[in-house]
């Protein structure tokens, strides 16, 4: 039996690769920009960048990379053979077959692909905050927003594998422009890119006069700005988290409505701020749900393992599609 794997979340700014044993622990870790060069060769810059973090793991830990099993988890629509069909915030790897590129440069029989947000989903029911809950839907804050819908204990992955692309819900009409092409969705608002973009139009707006003169121009104001000077009770970035608690929750209620989910446990790079923004959120939630007193409890959960999570069940999948 196998006792590692190796688990690569690939996201819009980072991908993240760890080597994880049978039990969830983390023995090793590497990461590395994400790469958004304009490239004939469609996937090669991202392939280019996760086998050099592989091989750099594999180096470390003194594994072979042809004999460990390797899961990349990727953002956007993932047919269910493997194959990223579309992805809006990795337009240099959309459409591309990374599973075969990655097979070839690692010379690798073992290499497989799901969608990062389903990675999340899978590590936190083994391990995580979904632990023992067979119902629940993993929303990922990162450069856009994911989604990991889990019903009876399985992933929820629709006709062509592409269920849980819940960022692209329009919570805004005619609202701001997402990648995707389209205008309004949740993550152009709840998201880490969201916060970013927030963030510069209050700073622009006036919203911001304190971190504006910190940083001497309103162009200069940087989310971190924000999320900092929220931890230390400045009420204007307060005033901003709150607001990004606003859309989440919104979302959150869609979501409810739809799918009728009582729990839902929010990860990605903006989970490090969920002490910022999930208080706000489980307050409007119970304004923003339907019958929401006629509900058993909703519980909005941080994932136990924050931005750890999608490259922890990427090896969970790993694990299994070669168990």
């Amino acid at each position: 039996m196998i006792d590692v794997a190796i688990g690569v979340d690939v996201g819009g700014t980072k991908a993240l690769a760890l080597v994880v044993a049978r039990d969830g622990r983390v023995l090793a870790e590497v990461q590395a920009p994400t790469p958004h060069l304009n490239s004939d060769n469609i996937g090669g810059p991202t392939a280019d960048v996760v086998t050099s973090i592989i091989n750099e793991l594999c180096s470390r830990q003194g594994l072979d990379s042809s004999e460990v099993p390797i899961c990349i988890g990727l953002p956007g629509m993932m047919r269910r053979d493997g194959r990223l069909v579309y992805a809006p915030n990795l337009r240099s790897a959309s459409g591309a077959d990374l599973g075969a590129l990655l097979g070839a440069s690692l010379s690798s029989a073992m290499v497989f692909c799901e969608n990062d947000a389903n990675c999340a989903a899978l590590c936190e029911h083994e391990w995580g905050a979904a632990r023992g809950i067979d119902d629940f839907v993993m929303v990922t804050l990162g450069t856009g927003i994911g989604g990991g819908v889990v019903a009876d204990g399985r992933l929820v992955r629709g006709r062509s594998g592409f269920a849980g692309e819940i960022g692209h819900m329009v919570v805004e009409a005619r609202g701001a422009a997402c990648h995707c092409g389209a205008h309004g969705c949740w993550e152009r608002y709840a998201s880490g890119g969201g916060l970013n973009r927030m963030t510069r139009e209050a700073a622009i707006e006036g919203r911001l006069p304190t971190l504006v003169a910190q940083r001497g121009n309103a162009a200069a104001v940087r989310a971190e700005d924000v999320t900092e000077a929220a931890a230390q009770d400045l009420d204007e970035a307060v005033v901003l988290m709150k607001e990004i608690g606003w859309w989440l929750a919104l979302g959150l209620a869609n979501l409810t409505a739809i799918l009728d989910c009582g729990h839902f446990v929010i990860g990605g790079g903006l989970s490090r701020a969920s002490d910022l923004v999930l208080p706000s959120a489980r307050e409007y939630l119970a304004d923003l749900v339907e019958g929401y007193s006629a509900r058993p409890a909703i519980t909005v959960t941080s994932s136990l393992f924050g931005p750890r999570s999608g490259a922890m069940g990427a090896a969970l999948v790993a694990f299994e599609r070669t168990s």
